[in-house]
């Protein structure tokens, strides 16, 4: 967006700021004319309102898979998903390329805290084991508010499918980091 922006300002400001083009071609007003209008118009608090807006569609589309089946392996929701494959179809269905892997996650995006986490930001945990620190599941921010943070991510749990889960003494203890993609 800005790649488009900054030329067509740089433009109309060099075509009107020298003393012998006073005037701009016709073809050249209503091509500028016309790029102009293409803009995508912003909102005043573009940045944070766009994120949230990115972030919300993200979850709708994540909690419109709950209940398909946990599958390892898997990134397809006739078939059904393991951890990564949810994250990952979830976050490729906007446009953006992340890992395939769980332990990949861990090198995506920028780092950030739980105390500073947002919806749509991705959790990474250790596997089933608390005890081995090394990667083995991820889920995605659904929510944050008083009582904590929920997530949604495809558990080879008991209940072995796509489904939203408190991050609780269990997940807790499990828990390595978060990283931001949006």
């Amino acid at each position: 967006m800005k790649k488009i922006i900054v030329p067509i300002a740089f433009f109309i400001l060099s075509a009107t700021a020298g003393k012998a083009q006073t005037i701009i071609p016709a073809q050249y007003q209503e091509l500028v004319k016309k790029l102009v209008a293409s803009l995508p118009k912003e909102d005043k608090l573009s940045s944070n309102n766009s994120s949230a807006k990115q972030s919300e569609s993200l979850i709708d589309f994540a909690k419109s898979m709950l209940g398909i089946p946990y599958r390892y392996a898997t990134s397809n929701p006739k078939i059904g998903f393991d951890c990564s494959g949810f994250v990952s179809y979830v976050f490729s269905n906007f446009g953006f390329k992340v890992p395939r892997s769980s332990r990949e996650f861990s090198y995506a995006g920028k780092e950030t805290s739980l105390e500073n986490a947002k919806v749509g930001d991705v959790l990474i945990f250790t596997g089933s084991n608390s005890r081995i620190r090394r990667i083995g599941h991820v889920g995605i921010v659904y929510s944050i508010d008083e009582n904590g943070i929920k997530f949604i991510h495809a558990s080879s749990g008991k209940v072995h499918q796509v489904t939203i889960t408190d991050l609780d003494g269990h997940y807790k203890a499990r828990f390595l980091k978060i990283v931001s993609i949006l």
